[in-house]
């Protein structure tokens, strides 16, 4: 089941019910059978449900986190981060190595033509946090994947420029 479906269903059906009961006490003179105002309830909760649920949720997006930046002096160093999954963004991922240290930033790779996520990335830490997070993190399970985490190695320059 969806999980906005799971999330709405029960107010879907409340409210089909609570539709039913006006029409069924409010409107006898319309002369309608009970299976008519049944479902005249559900389509009613089914259309008013789903836009309720997304004004809910836009209202609750639209309040800005101010999330403080870290100003780490001391020295950093950066991780290779291989196996994500194509869903995490910066903020997850950033998320989860702070819970064994300071993350400084964090750079994940897009294809260039389509933009999508390329399952790999670099967080930048402070040295004294590295091992620790290279420890605890390569192998771990992460959104279903096994994260690879190691350090990252210094991009290494083409010095044949005439290919």
């Amino acid at each position: 089941m969806l999980p906005t479906l799971r999330v709405s269903l029960p107010y879907t059906l409340a409210l089909a019910v609570l539709a039913y009961l006006g029409f069924a006490f409010a409107l006898p003179s319309l002369g309608l059978d009970q299976e008519i105002l049944v479902v005249i309830g559900v389509v009613l909760a089914g259309i008013l449900v789903p836009v309720l649920v997304d004004v809910k949720a836009n209202r609750s997006d639209s309040v800005p986190t101010i999330k403080a930046p870290i100003d780490y002096k001391g020295e950093t160093t950066t991780l290779y981060v291989g196996n994500l999954p194509y869903r995490a963004n910066e903020d997850v991922v950033k998320e989860l190595f702070q819970r064994f240290g300071v993350v400084v930033n964090v750079r994940l790779m897009k294809d260039r033509q389509t933009g999508r996520r390329r399952g790999f990335g670099f967080v930048e830490v402070a040295e004294k946090d590295g091992a620790k997070m290279i420890q605890k993190l390569n192998d771990f399970s992460f959104q279903e994947r096994t994260l690879k985490v190691r350090e990252a190695k210094e991009r290494q320059e083409n010095d044949d420029s005439d290919e």
